[in-house]
């Protein structure tokens, strides 16, 4: 059987703005169960007995998970749709908090927070999939930046909604309300379903609109794009950006702390700081990215800003008072890149590999993540805490040289007849 067309039209503003509200929720969902058991260790280590290495290894058991499964679940999505896969991802995260909210020992914990990183390992290959099949092309750079915005939506509301919960009540109560969240965006993506289904037509144009025109596409061997350089500096790209991100989350207010002083609360203000700047950074992205093909440009100048900005806070001589901007900079320079940095994969994609390319990039994310609380809690317990900031700068600076590497690749693009969409990859010929 032939494979469908690729058909690209301006759909209306309200069938857009559906499509990406539904992927948003479900993907602040995916980026809630990240600080699924974070919020609540200390609990856990009261309840158990554990140490923080073995509270570390929970975190590492999930991005380990969600990296693998990532990339498997890329290939899954290209063979039956992005939707039900969605569903079975938010299934596994509602099971994951049951079974961790039930737990009677360490293993159990290290078992139900692995089936949090498979449910988790979905998302970013199904939603960015539909994200680009149901979306007009001139609203693609604000449904991306809307999808990261949704994430930082996720992490902040995690840890007051858990925290707070084990602390009014208990933690098996505080999980067991979490279990909540995932099964009724299940029922919202459920009754929605004909919205965000990827093996049909998409919302039918406004009547202005020109009629969409069919692009036959080539059959091509399932693994092929895997011998696309572009493909892997996307991959070496997220992981390294990963890595940047996982030191500001992890042991950026304690590195703080260390070299300004000043209580632990104003050091944790300053990553609040951070989290809202890159919010407000990734709408401002969605415009730019709208504005612009060179998105690695955009990329670059934003992480270059970024990385100098970290090296700065590194040297601990900047006033104490100033940090929390320096942060919040440091974060909108992040931000600005995230819809750019997701445009950038969508070109390196070939046809009808979307979900694969995705998920095979993004995994990157999940083993960055997985890496960085080594790496920079090495550099505190070896009391380097402004190598944890240079580090930081490192990994931006080194983010903008793979972003160049990328756009160094682009083939031109041919123009577009119509409204068609020639989703012309990044990496060359296949």
């Amino acid at each position: 059987m032939a494979p469908p067309a690729i058909i690209r039209s301006t759909t209306s503003l309200r069938c857009d703005a559906k499509v990406i509200g539904l992927i948003g929720l479900a993907h602040a969902t995916s980026h809630f169960f990240h600080l699924i058991l974070a919020p609540i260790f200390p609990w856990l280590r009261t309840e158990f007995g554990l140490g923080y290495a073995q509270l570390g290894l929970l975190m590492t058991v999930f991005f380990l998970v969600s990296g693998i499964g990532q990339a498997v679940a890329g290939f899954v999505v290209d063979k039956v749709g992005a939707l039900p896969v969605h569903l079975i991802g938010l299934s596994l995260l509602a099971l994951s908090a049951l079974g961790l909210a039930a737990s009677r020992n360490y293993a159990m914990l290290v078992a139900f927070e692995g089936l949090a990183g498979l449910g988790n390992s979905v998302f970013h290959p199904a939603g960015f999939t539909i994200l680009n099949k149901r979306v007009s092309e001139p609203r693609l750079g604000h449904a991306f930046s809307w999808h990261g915005v949704s994430g930082n939506i996720g992490w902040a509301v995690a840890p007051i909604f858990l925290a707070g919960l084990a602390t009014l009540s208990n933690w098996r109560i505080a999980l067991l309300a979490g279990a909540v969240l995932p099964f009724v965006v299940l029922c919202v993506l459920v009754y929605f379903r004909r919205d965000l289904s990827t093996r049909q037509a998409p919302c039918p144009p406004p009547p202005d609109a020109a009629a969409p025109l069919p692009l036959p596409v080539e059959k091509m061997n399932p693994l092929s794009f895997i011998g696309l350089p572009g493909v892997w500096l996307c991959f070496a790209f997220f992981l390294i950006t990963a890595m940047s991100a996982g030191g500001i989350q992890s042991f950026a207010p304690s590195a703080l702390q260390a070299l300004y002083g000043g209580p632990v609360v104003m050091a944790t203000a300053c990553i609040t700081a951070y989290m809202l700047a890159s919010a407000v950074g990734m709408i401002v992205g969605g415009f730019l990215g709208a504005r612009t093909v060179q998105h690695e440009k955009v990329i670059a100048v934003a992480f270059a800003v970024a990385g100098l900005l970290s090296v700065l806070v590194a040297t601990g001589t900047v006033p104490a008072a100033l940090t929390m901007l320096l942060l919040a900079l440091i974060g909108f320079g992040a931000g600005i890149a995230g819809p750019s940095r997701d445009l950038m994969v969508r070109a390196a994609a070939p046809p009808n590999a979307t979900g694969r390319v995705y998920g095979v990039v993004y995994s990157g994310l999940d083993v960055g993540l997985s890496l960085a609380p080594l790496l920079f809690g090495g550099l505190m317990d070896t009391h380097h805490p402004s190598g944890v900031f240079i580090m930081i700068g490192v990994f931006q600076c080194l983010a903008l040289f793979t972003a160049i590497g990328i756009g160094s690749r682009r083939s031109p693009a041919p123009k577009p007849t119509g409204n068609v969409d020639l989703a012309v990859p990044l990496a060359g010929k296949h």
